[in-house]
């Protein structure tokens, strides 16, 4: 999030470096393409978005914040939907009542000590955990900062630069490291906007349409062979919904 280049251009350039690493079709998966264009996102829009959906796992402050730093990191605007109106955090909230969630695919009983990326996930914390301890401590960082207030209740200037500084490790939370309670929040974000609807998040498949993804189409390898020439046919989800 550097100050010179707008978030989300930055944030769609570099996922989209990274869509052949990216689990398009499983849970832990951009912006969706809109001709006419969207507004960007107006106060109050991301929890009326989510109004209808009871978090599995988040309690109702935590999945507060989760509405709010989703629609920082990708809101709606004139590329279309964002991570809300897509049901990121839906995505994200399933995710954590998983294998996943619980942290089955690391080994968390330690030591966890710093150490460079090549080394693997340094920490006790599983997903769920680092959500649970980041956002509780985060919260207070902002009461303490802000009159009382929790991140979901700033304006979003605020809330972009507290997400800007947990990202450069200029804010630290003492049982749950800053730039890690970050890290795991985009790459949720990510994939959740990528992911096929089945799991809750890219509704639309908005982000989908955006790059030309062809989704769970039977055959399109006639296609392969065709550098930069956009694919003719609209994305189709694993269910079979198109778009």
């Amino acid at each position: 999030m550097d100050d010179d280049e707008p978030a989300r251009r930055r944030f769609l350039k570099n996922t989209l470096t990274l869509i052949p690493a990216v689990t398009l079709f499983g849970g832990a998966g951009l912006v969706a393409g809109n001709a006419a264009g969207a507004p960007p996102t107006a106060p109050g829009s991301a929890q009326s978005a989510a109004e209808d959906y009871v978090p599995l796992y988040f309690t109702a402050e935590e999945w507060q914040f989760l509405l709010a730093a989703c629609d920082r990191l990708i809101p709606s605007d004139a590329n279309g939907p964002g991570a809300v109106a897509e049901g990121v955090p839906e995505f994200i909230d399933r995710q954590m009542e998983t294998h996943y969630g619980h942290g089955g695919i690391w080994y968390l009983k330690g030591p966890a000590i710093p150490a460079p990326p090549e080394m693997g996930f340094q920490s006790t914390l599983a997903p769920r955990d680092i959500y649970r301890t980041g956002i509780a401590e985060l919260n207070r960082h902002c009461q303490a900062t802000f009159g009382g207030k929790r991140f979901h209740e700033l304006e979003q200037a605020q809330q972009e630069a507290l997400l800007s500084h947990l990202e450069k490790g200029q804010l630290e939370l003492s049982a749950c490291p800053g730039a890690m309670f970050f890290q795991q929040l985009l790459q949720n974000t990510r994939e959740g906007w990528m992911s096929d609807p089945i799991h809750g998040g890219n509704r639309t498949m908005a982000s989908w349409k955006l790059i030309g993804f062809p989704g769970a189409r039977a055959d399109f390898a006639d296609w392969a062979s065709r550098p930069n020439r956009p694919y003719p046919q609209g994305p189709v989800s694993i269910a079979g919904k198109r778009s």
